[in-house]
């Protein structure tokens, strides 16, 4: 069992943490915190018991005390497996979420990734739901919840923007350095999704998975999903398989991103709707995973 990696809490607005966990790769994902008098805010948990131990010690440590609100920027287990271990007074989520905690999977099965120890997981489903949009107030800052209308990421997806700070906190509508993932979402929905988030004035993204950055991030995203959709159109015109279309394609400059065996699961998504699904409508994703372990060759690598 390999030992935690590092984390950083870094400040990205006058009083708001980052609670930053290295490499970005699979289940090792950003946090947010905001202490605040009375009542203090986490945004995500973490993927393990204790990682999720973690973001509490370092919360407290810049200000957060016993009453903590949490929201959820959608329903992945590694921004939500750690719900009960931080055990918020409440949480708040997207509506599609709390469907999607029950229908999926929190603790993957076996032999879909190398060896974690996930500690003892209790699903913990959100508290409070809104549908595209609510406002609240932490401390003296307005913060407002969103959802773009669009499946995405998932169908859930949540960004919580800070308007006064010009500050994003993306979930995993960002991914910085690692490669996007849409097979529980939709290809198209999220390039609708990026015009949408286009409007915001935001100087300081932070990502669901690697470092904060600027708005530019998205530019990269959209780069990369509309190679998808183009490769997808000319696997279909092939008749061949999304496993076959991946393992004969070169990445290009996305080579260097991590976590590359998501190709596969965004080509059983991309192809699908390229021949009618509807965004965000079934697949696979037993099949999508089989496909990505051949493509990776293995297990894909998880250090959480």
């Amino acid at each position: 069992m390999q030992s935690l990696p590092k984390v950083r809490m870094q400040e990205v607005a006058d009083g708001i943490f980052a609670f930053i966990q290295r490499d970005g790769s699979w289940y090792l994902n950003n946090a947010g915190v905001i202490p605040a008098a009375g009542l203090s805010y986490l945004i995500d948990s973490a993927a393990t018991v204790d990682r999720t131990k973690v973001l509490i010690d370092e919360a407290k440590r810049v200000g957060v005390g016993d009453r903590v609100g949490m929201i959820a920027t959608h329903h992945h287990g590694d921004h939500t497996n750690g719900n009960a271990t931080l055990n918020p007074c409440f949480i708040v989520a997207q509506a599609s979420v709390p469907g999607e905690m029950e229908s999926g999977f929190a603790v993957p099965p076996p032999g879909l990734f190398t060896d974690v120890d996930w500690g003892d997981i209790v699903v913990r489903t959100p508290d409070i739901v809104f549908d595209q949009s609510l406002g609240l107030a932490i401390g003296d800052r307005r913060v407002e919840l969103r959802h773009f209308g669009h499946p995405a990421h998932t169908l859930g997806d949540a960004v919580v923007y800070f308007p006064d700070d010009r500050l994003l906190f993306a979930g995993d509508l960002a991914f910085n350095g690692g490669t996007p993932f849409a097979l529980m979402g939709s290809v198209q929905g999220w390039l609708d999704t990026l015009t949408s988030l286009r409007d915001l004035e935001v100087e300081t993204v932070v990502p669901g998975h690697g470092e904060p950055c600027s708005m530019k991030v998205f530019e990269s995203i959209e780069g990369y999903l509309n190679w998808v959709v183009d490769l997808a159109g000319r696997a279909l015109s092939d008749n061949i398989a999304p496993l076959e279309a991946a393992m004969s394609t070169d990445l290009g400059e996305f080579a260097e991103w991590h976590d590359s065996e998501r190709i596969v699961g965004n080509l059983h998504r991309a192809m699908a709707e390229l021949k009618g699904l509807d965004p965000g409508g079934p697949v696979d994703v037993v099949a999508a995973f089989t496909d990505m372990i051949t493509y990776h060759g293995g297990p894909l690598t998880c250090m959480a």
